[in-house]
């Protein structure tokens, strides 16, 4: 395969493009092209974004998402290898299945609508759907956020993670992953290849759930690996270099 040297890195849901500011300096001194866009109704500073709302949050929805991406890709004069965290490893996949990228990494994944999640994603997630909630978007509490996210590094840095990253989020985007026929995956395509990353300690995605998508994929490249002791935060907790570096390593060997 051509080896494209451009790279999108996309956010998941809770959190915005601030997550990924160290490893777009990873990954350009290693001489990539990297971009991180926010996804719609995300663009800001967390604690901003915490007091004010962004006006386009409540009107997002994954579809949305995923054409902001294509949106961007269309610009670029390669193809990218393409990476994305929690509700975007999704996205990562919906975007190999389109034809979008050279690679996909799905980093903590959610599922696609045809595969059902265990009854711990259900339990920790479920308040980000609103199906209960006069609200008009999530906004996870610290108590929520400690143990969704930063269940694995130390109590004193949970505030600071938690001041630094947590930003309000659209219930349509939780939604339409798991009501909209578009977040199906069509797992017998062919496809260009895919990574997989779980967290083995992981309270949103378990690295069962890692495994249990990658294994449907029928005809095309399918890797995985598991960090043992890694939670959904894996991308920004102590060590996240070594995962970094996995994905390109990985990449540039296929």
């Amino acid at each position: 395969m051509s080896k494209s040297k451009t790279i999108v890195l996309i956010h998941g849901n809770f959190v915005n493009d601030n997550t990924w500011t160290e490893w777009k300096e990873h990954y350009e001194k290693k001489g990539y092209k990297v971009y991180t866009p926010a996804n719609p109704g995300h663009d800001g500073n967390p604690a901003d974004l915490r007091t004010n709302v962004h006006p386009d949050l409540v009107q997002t929805g994954f579809i949305d998402v995923v054409n902001n991406i294509i949106k961007l890709i269309n610009t670029l004069p390669e193809k990218p290898l393409v990476i994305g965290h929690s509700m975007a490893g999704m996205a990562a996949l919906k975007l190999v299945e389109l034809g979008k990228a050279t690679a996909g990494v799905s980093i903590d994944g959610a599922p696609p609508k045809n595969v059902f999640p265990p009854f711990q994603t259900l339990k920790t997630v479920l308040p980000a759907f609103g199906f209960f909630s006069s609200g008009k978007y999530f906004m996870g509490s610290r108590e929520w956020y400690d143990y969704a996210f930063f269940n694995t590094i130390p109590q004193a840095e949970k505030q600071k993670a938690f001041e630094k990253f947590a930003v309000p989020e659209s219930y349509k985007v939780s939604r339409e992953l798991v009501l909209n026929s578009f977040s199906n995956i069509d797992f017998k395509k062919s496809h260009e290849p895919i990574l997989f990353i779980g967290g083995g300690s992981d309270h949103i995605f378990p690295p069962s759930l890692t495994e249990t998508i990658a294994q449907k994929y029928k005809n095309g490249r399918v890797d995985i690996k598991i960090f043992d002791g890694k939670s959904h935060f894996i991308c920004g907790e102590p060590g996240w270099e070594i995962v970094a570096d996995h994905i390109l390593n990985w990449y540039e060997a296929l």
